[in-house]
Order: structure tokens, then C-alpha cells, then sequence
């Protein structure tokens, strides 16, 4: 059951921050929610697109700085964002780099102690959150998408792959392409899933992309700025490019010049997914 920390009128729909118990994380997780004003006419449901934010973000750094609700109002999309990792897991060190622990948990599941008793970040997205979200509000569950940015570009990427009869559609912005090849992702990896590099391929976008066939056939967009300082090093998106080809995954991968890696980036762009993914969700 989700507790309301706070609602607030939002171009004619409901901007909602909330908090619920995750049996998947075994901790408290917040969560917010933004409700169109097409809810409740004719009692129909609505396309619910989840999105995943990146290093360093909470629930509330979507819906404040995307600008996404104004034509997700227009075009009657429930927006979803969550907490990028547990809060108050309470083990030692987990607070100590902006790029692992709070505020990276990277979306899977985490294997190895201590960060698999609440690093469960996989396992709440696509259970405890859809749940949650289901059952508060008129969200139609054969009508969802998923994108994020940066680590939860990766999240998006890799959760639409792994759970292809959950989401119907998938986008990303900047996303962490390739973790297995990129210093943040063997980070993370190494600590939440071991030594054993064959199992992170479970949770690498282009390595699962590049064992199936054609999996979105009606597209994946990317967007991707090349002023953007981790470019090179840690998204490396023309691995993703790669696999899609050897994949038949349609992909539109655009570039583009002056951007970088923040929300003046995602926000330029947050239209033509908002767009993208109805597209996708409508009937």
C-alpha cells in the first residue's frame, strides 16, 4: 500500500511523491507518480511508462527537472519514477562513492554479501514498483514502457530485454551501453555480482541484445549527446549499434552536437520519447 507524502496539481493531472514497504528490497521505497487528467474518464486505462534516472538521483529528480509532464498530460501517459538504489540498508561503505552503493544500485539484482539482503533494485522495478503502480492507479498493464537515462538507460535497455513480456516499448538517453566493457559497470558489477564476469553479460544491453533476434521490431530510440564527458569512456553506444545490426533490432541512435550528459540534454529531447513511446503503447 502506498503512504502520499505529497500531491500537487500538474497541467490539469496529479504529481504525486509516495512511499511503500518493498518486500523485494526488505526496506521502505519512495516513488512518484504522474497522473494525467484523462484518469478516470470512461474508466478506461491509461499506457504507464517507467523511467529509470541516473547515478547520484532520487524519485523526484524526473518529474522536477525533465519537464516531461506537460505533454505527458496532453497525451495521457502515467509517468512513473523511482529511487535509484535502498536507502538505509546500513552497511558499511555504501555511501562512500557518488558511482556505487546509494544512489547506483544499477537495477539487477545483486548476488553476492552484503549487497544482495536489500540491493534487490531488479527484482522492485519490475515486481514491487509495477505492482504498486498497478494497483494505486488506472494503469494498463499490457500497455507499458520503460526508458531512463545514463545507469537507468542501462536499466531501461537491459530490464526490456531480460523482461520482454512485461514492456512494450523502450528508449534511452545517454545510456551506460556497455558495462561490462566501462569503468562504472565493472565497478558495480564486481561488487554486486562477483568476480565471475560471465554472469554480468545477463546485465550488459549490448551482450543480451546480441543473443536474440529483432526483439522490439517496432524500434528503440537512443539519444545521445557528443559533448558529453562520458561518452567514450563509460556509454560507448556503438557497441549497442553493433549488436542491434547483428540483432535486426531497429534502433534510431541520433547524435547530437553541443549536448551533454544533464537534464538541459533530456529535456530537449523528453518530447520526442514521450511521443515515441505512445505511439508504441496505443492500440
Amino acid at each position: 500500500m502506498l503512504e502520499t507524502l505529497s500531491e500537487h496539481g500538474c497541467f490539469g493531472g496529479v504529481q504525486g511523491f509516495y512511499r511503500h514497504a518493498s518486500p523485494a528490497i526488505g526496506l521502505d521505497m519512495r516513488l512518484s507518480v504522474f497522473v494525467p487528467p484523462q484518469a478516470g474518464q470512461g474508466g478506461s486505462k491509461l499506457p504507464v511508462l517507467f523511467y529509470l534516472a541516473g547515478l547520484t538521483c532520487t524519485e523526484e529528480t524526473f518529474m522536477i527537472k525533465a519537464g516531461a509532464q506537460r505533454v505527458a498530460a496532453e497525451l495521457g501517459l502515467i509517468l512513473v519514477s523511482c529511487d535509484t538504489s535502498p536507502r538505509g540498508a546500513g552497511i558499511a561503505g555504501e555511501s562512500d562513492s557518488w558511482d556505487f552503493g546509494v544512489g547506483a544500485g544499477f537495477y539487477l539484482d545483486a548476488t553476492q554479501a552484503p549487497w544482495s539482503r536489500h540491493y534487490r533494485m531488479e527484482s522492485y522495478v519490475v515486481e514491487d514498483l509495477r505492482r504498486a503502480v498497478l494497483d494505486r492507479f488506472p494503469a494498463d498493464p499490457q500497455r507499458m514502457g520503460i526508458f531512463g537515462h545514463s545507469m537507468g538507460g542501462h536499466g531501461a535497455l537491459t530490464l526490456a530485454l531480460r523482461h520482454r513480456d512485461l514492456y512494450r516499448s523502450v528508449s534511452a538517453f545517454a545510456p551506460i551501453a556497455a558495462p561490462v566493457h566501462c569503468p562504472w559497470g565493472q565497478k558495480a558489477f564486481s561488487h554486486y555480482l562477483g568476480d565471475d564476469q560471465q554472469s554480468w553479460q545477463a546485465h550488459d544491453a549490448s551482450e543480451l541484445m546480441g543473443k536474440l533476434y529483432a526483439p522490439f521490431p517496432q524500434g528503440i530510440l537512443i539519444d545521445q549527446g557528443l559533448a558529453d564527458k562520458f561518452l567514450t569512456e563509460q556509454l560507448q553506444p556503438e557497441r549497442f549499434e553493433a549488436a542491434c545490426k547483428e540483432a535486426s533490432q531497429p534502433l534510431t541512435l541520433r547524435r547530437h552536437a553541443g549536448y551533454d550528459h544533464g537534464y538541459y540534454f533530456i529535456e530537449s529531447f523528453m518530447e520526442d520519447h514521450l511521443r515515441f513511446h505512445h505511439a508504441n503503447l496505443s492500440d
